[in-house]
């Protein structure tokens, strides 16, 4: 859905994709701003030769330093002795963002995951799942679309989003895309959706609701030689309403915003056949908190 497009596959209030196509869980549109290369291009300062009693000095004390590091780390205690306050909120080399380790899931339905736990630690895990199949090439035809709202969703929030998204995936959408009107790619050519979720936020929390915001970076775009739609990336930051519902947590409302994104690299794009090999060779993952 190009701008200015009056569609809006989700709606707003239901992390519905605004009227670019590019712009939602897995979208691509984005303007790049390259900054100066910092101090490149300065002359680098020659640094003064060492004499060998320096050498001598300076290979002795590395050499301490590894052996008293490799005292400090011995010892036959488990894990949980070693670091018992890890996984505590503002605990030394901690940060808000810190995996916690403890197992995300209980199982899965179809291809998403369920069962999680009900914490803020589940809620999040459940985001950044839920935002994976939110973004995925699975949206674009309608069989597999249904399974994910019912999955994702909250019974009523999906009945809700069901008609509406079927109307904005239309196949004058697809077609911009470079699909056909069942949403499969031409042949020879691969079209690529995919959420990377970078990390999550609980911005509320109590016993039956959650508020959690998933910063993810995607992939959208079709892959082959005669594309006039090559994947690109773009970073966003989805958030979601949750409700624990029936033993899991389910999304009743959400909404998407742009960034924050890095400034790009200098790596250079692959050839569309690198890109279609990657994304049939490497697997996603089910994202944990």
């Amino acid at each position: 859905m190009s701008p200015g497009d009056e569609h809006d596959y989700r709606g707003k209030d239901q992390g519905g994709r605004p009227d670019d196509p590019y712009s939602t869980l897995g979208g691509t549109r984005q303007t790049r701003t390259r900054l100066p290369d910092g101090d490149a291009g300065l002359p680098h300062a020659r640094r003064p030769v060492r004499n060998s009693r320096s050498l001598v000095t300076i290979t002795g004390v590395v050499v301490l330093l590894i052996a008293a590091i490799a005292f400090a780390n011995r010892g036959g205690g488990s894990d949980k002795d070693a670091a018992p306050d890890a996984k505590k909120p503002g605990a030394a080399g901690s940060t808000p963002t810190a995996a916690t380790g403890t197992k995300p899931v209980e199982g899965k339905n179809g291809t998403i995951a369920s069962g999680f736990a009900r914490d803020e630690q589940g809620a999040q895990s459940a985001a950044a799942n839920y935002a994976v199949a939110l973004g995925s090439a699975e949206m674009f035809t309608k069989g597999s679309r249904h399974q994910i709202l019912d999955t994702v969703y909250s019974p009523a929030a999906a009945e809700k989003l069901r008609a509406p998204q079927d109307l904005a995936y239309s196949a004058e959408f697809l077609a911009r895309l470079g699909l056909d009107p069942d949403g499969n790619a031409p042949q020879g050519s691969t079209f690529i959706s995919r959420t990377v979720p970078v990390g999550t936020k609980v911005l509320a929390f109590d016993d039956d609701t959650a508020k959690v915001a998933v910063w993810y970076t995607g992939l959208i775009g079709m892959s082959g030689q005669d594309s006039t739609k090559p994947v690109s990336t773009t970073w966003k930051t989805w958030t979601a309403q949750l409700s624990w519902l029936d033993g899991d947590w389910k999304v009743t409302g959400a909404s998407e915003s742009d960034g924050p994104a890095p400034v790009p690299g200098d790596v250079a794009a692959s050839r569309s056949d690198a890109i279609s090999k990657a994304v049939e060779e490497y697997g996603g993952f089910t994202y944990a908190r």
